[in-house]
């Protein structure tokens, strides 16, 4: 499951995946899937009317999340799906794959948060991050549900 386009590095993560036979569903806004960049060699592909829509159902689908080295876009989609495991509303593992540091600067960044106290400890273990593939995947296998549970509220 990806953002579906046929450019960068989310193409190349699904070029690479279907050359090793593998099942890649897209999942593309029309917008961009009418700037003819989605990919055409999917298994699936998916077309939803705007990105609200594409990340609402690439976390429907997906099992975990895990970043790759990326832009605003990757970063922007992290924070969310981070801030809704802060929050409860989603309970799967997140991870980073740390590609020669890649992402110490922001790791350190959530660190200093706790530090300061504007991010709890629990809220910055909601991401796991690795090195390498293997090691990342191996750490998402097990882990357990991320985020808090909701609490439970009163109305009067």
């Amino acid at each position: 499951m990806y953002g579906g386009a046929s450019v960068g590095l989310m193409g190349a993560l699904a070029d690479g995946a279907l050359a090793h036979n593998g099942d890649v569903v897209g999942v593309i806004p029309e917008s961009l899937f009418e700037r003819d960049i989605a990919h055409s060699e999917v298994s699936e592909l998916r077309v939803v009317a705007s990105m609200h829509e594409r990340k609402a159902e690439m976390a429907r689908l997906s099992d975990a999340f895990i970043a790759l080295p990326g832009g605003i876009g990757t970063l922007e989609e992290l924070f969310e799906v981070w801030t809704w495991a802060h929050l409860g509303i989603q309970h799967k593992p997140i991870g980073l794959l740390n590609v020669t540091g890649f992402f110490d600067g922001l790791l350190a960044f959530a660190d200093q948060l706790v530090e300061d106290g504007f991010f709890s400890s629990e809220s910055r273990a909601l991401v796991i991050d690795a090195p390498q593939v293997d090691e990342l995947l191996a750490r998402i296998d097990v882990a357990a549900p991320t985020g808090p549970r909701p609490r439970s509220a009163t109305r009067r």
